[in-house]
């Protein structure tokens, strides 16, 4: 029995025999034909390209027809490059050249390419290595699917499965998971990607356990071994025993018996057990358009968080205004005109791949470079395209706008002053769009928090994005081995912030409500909000609004049902009190299990 350990992106429980996936694609030898020849390969060339251009342009109609445009640009990326005449040129001029078959021919050019895109990943910064990458698979993946035509080998092992298999690669490519869904693929593991991988996406998206970058293990599985997936820890058990195969089954068992569980809870209110009812709004945090049905199904009031990153992602230009448009207008329209959804505006850098025009390449601390609102600040053509679709979208429900990593007043007052720009052009063009739409900022770096008093006065509500709050004020990545350890929510510094951010805005919730003013809201869309140890301690610090990932969304309920104001605010009272991280999350452990006795607590 062997634990490889990886970085958890798609919760939940996955045991299965595994199916071992050959990503490293067909080795072709160098290979010339007799001159006469040469037309005849330049034919099998093009039927080639042809036949895998409408296969890829195939599984990108299914896969926008099953879950929505944005999953589908990846295949559009690829049929594209199918679809190049300047690919296929000079494919055909190193056949005709240099009398190759057309196997080593499409061998030699995509991998100049791809040679190029990783000396390029190299010499430039984090975001741009990371842009690099992805294509670099896209390339391969290109590679495989022609050379595949040109051998008569099929292409996609999961498309004719007779039994459902947990899918082990060291990478996946966009043609091998056109076919996946929970029917044939209970879990995928590779050894290399990362959380913004496509495939990490299209996990979340059908909701399939995922573990990625966990290192070379493949050497170590065949086919039909037993094995384990652990999505939510980010474990991959091969060959377990019977003591670690009955545990995980119990574990599994509990995780799917969850949801049912909870089921009954859907339209019952999220309020506490108090004698006056307190409510405690909760919202989902989605990235695709079709999430907004997942909210619903969930019981969540609208959605705290539209991520639209995704948008940028996998195209080879910009977004346009009618894309925008159209994502933002489907997500109001799913849920319905009394819901509020809160869009993000872009933010990429850093940890999120970005083809952004603007950004600066080679940064060398780009978590504190230019990110997020900075970049969209450096870029005002992008950045207005965006506000633009908003304000249009937002006549069709309760659309709110947020703007991320604000760090100082000036910040948000340009961000402002450029909405406020944006609505003279639509106003001046003549274009329908709502001019009141509520305006909030993202607190998630300390400067921010300790100055959330004088920020609340500019804005409507707050967010309190606790990845990156914890983040910056512990100077610590999470993702970085060395020092994942220090990352901690429930080290007192970060508490302590979080206390300042929900005083401010208590206090301008006040001032607001003695002038018959808008009230003042304040929320958390971090990962913490999405965790039932940390529920009883943000009630307790004040916070009424939580916003999580839909599938977290009805056991955070079943906690909140549970809880009482008072004693909540005696947890955050303790927990404020302490002086380490372990002897808050030791005490919030102990807390959990009294309120929920019945239920195991990790």
């Amino acid at each position: 029995m062997e634990y490889r350990q990886g970085t958890a992106v798609s919760p939940g429980i996955a045991i299965g025999p595994a199916l071992v996936l050959d990503t490293e694609g067909v080795l072709i030898s160098r290979r010339t034909v007799p001159p006469e020849q040469v037309d005849t390969e330049i034919v099998r060339l093009g039927r080639a390209l042809d036949e895998t251009a409408a296969a890829a342009r195939n599984d990108r109609e299914r896969i926008t027809v099953r879950l929505g445009p944005a999953l589908g640009n990846i295949y559009a990326a690829q049929q594209s490059m199918l679809e190049d005449r300047v690919v296929r040129m000079q494919i055909e001029a190193r056949i005709r050249a240099e009398n190759f078959s057309a196997e080593y021919a499409v061998s030699r050019v995509i991998r100049d390419f791809v040679k190029r895109l990783e000396d390029s990943g190299q010499r430039l910064g984090d975001h741009v290595a990371a842009e690099a990458r992805r294509r670099v698979t896209e390339f391969i993946d290109v590679e495989r699917q022609l050379l595949a035509a040109l051998l008569g080998h099929p292409t996609n092992p999961c498309s004719n499965l007779t039994e459902s298999v947990v899918v082990l690669a060291n990478d996946l490519m966009p043609s091998d998971t056109a076919d996946f869904g929970p029917r044939n693929v209970r879990a995928f593991v590779t050894e290399s990607g990362g959380p913004t991988s496509h495939t990490a996406i299209l996990a979340g998206a059908l909701e399939i356990p995922a573990v990625v970058g966990i290192g070379r293990f493949l050497s170590d599985v065949s086919g039909g071994d037993t094995v384990i997936v652990d999505g939510g820890e980010g474990v991959l058990i091969i060959d377990p025993d019977e003591a670690t195969l009955a545990r995980y089954e119990e574990k599994r068992a509990r995780l799917l018996a969850r949801p049912d569980r909870y089921e009954h809870l859907r339209d019952k209110p999220s309020v506490t057990r108090d004698d006056v009812p307190v409510p405690i709004r909760l919202f989902g945090n989605i990235e695709l358009s079709q999430e907004a049905a997942h909210c619903l199904d969930r019981g969540a009031e609208g959605v705290g968080l539209y991520r639209t990153e995704f948008l940028y992602l996998n195209k080879s230009s910009h977004p346009t205004e009618e894309e925008h448009y159209a994502a933002y207008s489907s997500v109001l329209t799913t849920l319905g005109p009394d819901r509020p959804v809160v869009i993000r505006t872009l933010d990429l850098g850093a940890d999120k791949f970005s083809s952004v025009s603007g950004a600066v390449s080679g940064e060398k601390n780009p978590f504190l470079g230019l990110r997020s609102v900075r970049l969209c600040l450096r870029n005002l053509d992008l950045f207005k395209t965006q506000l633009r679709a908003i304000l249009r979208a937002a006549q069709h429900g309760d659309l709110r706008v947020m703007f991320p990593m604000i760090s100082n007043i000036e910040e948000l007052r340009q961000c402002k002053t450029l909405l406020n720009e944006v609505k003279e052009d639509l106003e001046y063009a003549g274009i329908p769009f709502k001019r009141e739409v509520a305006v909030g900022t993202m607190i998630e770096v300390p400067s921010a928090a300790l100055m959330a008093d004088v920020l609340a006065r500019e804005v409507d509500f707050f967010s309190i994005g606790t990845n990156d709050l914890i983040q910056y004020t512990l100077a610590a990545d999470r993702n970085n081995e060395h020092v994942a350890n220090l990352y901690n929510p429930t080290d007192p510094a970060v508490l302590r912030l979080i206390h300042t951010v929900v005083q401010a805005a208590q206090k301008e919730q006040g001032r607001r409500q003695e002038h018959g003013r808008r009230p003042f809201e304040v929320n958390v869309c971090g990962e913490m909000s999405g965790e039932p140890l940390y529920i009883p301690l943000l009630v307790g610090l004040g916070l009424r609004q939580l916003s999580a990932t839909p599938r977290k969304i009805p056991e955070i309920k079943r906690v909140i049902r549970e809880l009482r104001v008072a004693e909540a605010e005696e947890v955050a009272r303790n927990a404020l009190s302490m002086e380490t991280a372990s002897q808050v999350s030791s005490y919030l452990r102990d807390h959990l299990r009294k309120i929920l006795p019945s239920e195991a607590v990790d």
